[in-house]
């Protein structure tokens, strides 16, 4: 083949990913490039010209005590719900990767990821309402304590924990279960016979070689928990008081609610960046690797 031919083939497949390329550029990169502008000004809706301030947006951050606690909030989030989030979908997919109705089940648990945040939110705000909510009235028909579960500091994340578990199970269950599919029958045919147990086979086959799984799972998810949002919106509000306030609402509210102060917005956003990027290297360096058979 002719450097002539190899240099139109190439161009002929960059031709093909052109737009592609130019959607991203203009809704992907150039947001964030003007973000990270915006974050070094006093970027502010009704200002004719934005004047550069340098690090203050984000030395005023280390001032903003909601700042402060919406991170913490955003922090417990993401720590209380790994877990579940990890271990409940792996359950199910390890209970249906043999069974016969393993596709049938399959398509009920992937049901309630396919509906909008929004959904959800509203269909979990009327479950857990203390008045006529079905949850409360089943407890109160068991003789159990009742609480206002939403409005109570203590119990008002482990709530929206719960939803979103609910809402991304059957998500995370179809990915599990493709890695399971993956792992060759004949190695637990062989620890079998070698006298390994379930359990056993589950630590020393099934885990090692669901790695890059687990990996895809816990960056995901602890991206989508610190971007954290539209259940919060919908179910808190952010309360009660600043109880389940997370960092994106924070910034919401600063960009289009307090005065329109896009430079602050913009520089807690990077904040937030750099966070996700950490933990996301952080969890590439303790589950890195390739499994082998």
């Amino acid at each position: 083949m002719g450097a002539g031919r190899r240099w139109r083939q190439a161009a002929t497949a960059y031709l093909f990913l052109l737009p592609g390329l130019l959607l991203f550029a203009i809704f992907r990169v150039y947001p964030l490039v003007e973000g990270l502008r915006l974050s070094f000004t006093n970027a502010r809706l009704g200002r004719a010209t934005y004047e550069g301030v340098g690090l203050a947006n984000y030395a005023r951050l280390a001032e903003d005590t909601r700042f402060h606690v919406s991170l913490g909030n955003t922090a417990f989030y993401t720590l209380a719900s790994t877990l579940p989030i990890l271990a409940i979908p792996l359950g199910l997919a390890l209970a249906l990767n043999r069974g016969r109705l393993r596709n049938v089940l399959r398509s009920v648990f992937f049901f309630p990821f396919t509906l909008s945040v929004v959904t959800v939110g509203l269909a979990w705000l009327w479950l857990l309402d203390p008045v006529v909510g079905p949850f409360n009235y089943y407890l109160r028909a068991a003789g159990v304590p009742t609480r206002p579960w939403l409005a109570d500091p203590q119990t008002a994340w482990w709530a929206i924990i719960l939803t979103t578990v609910w809402w991304v199970t059957g998500y995370y269950l179809v990915i599990y279960l493709a890695g399971l599919q993956d792992i060759p029958r004949e190695l637990y045919e062989a620890a079998a016979l070698d006298g390994a147990g379930g359990w056993r086979s589950f630590l020393a086959i099934t885990l090692p070689l669901l790695r890059p799984v687990l990996l895809f799972v816990g960056v995901t998810h602890v991206i989508g928990s610190f971007q954290i949002f539209g259940q919060v919106f919908v179910l808190t509000g952010g309360g009660p008081g600043d109880a389940t306030r997370t960092v994106v609402q924070h910034l919401y509210e600063t960009a289009f609610q307090n005065f329109f102060q896009f430079g602050a917005a913009s520089a807690m956003a990077w904040v937030l960046f750099a966070i996700i990027l950490v933990f996301s290297i952080l969890q590439f360096r303790l589950l890195r690797g390739q499994a082998e058979y």
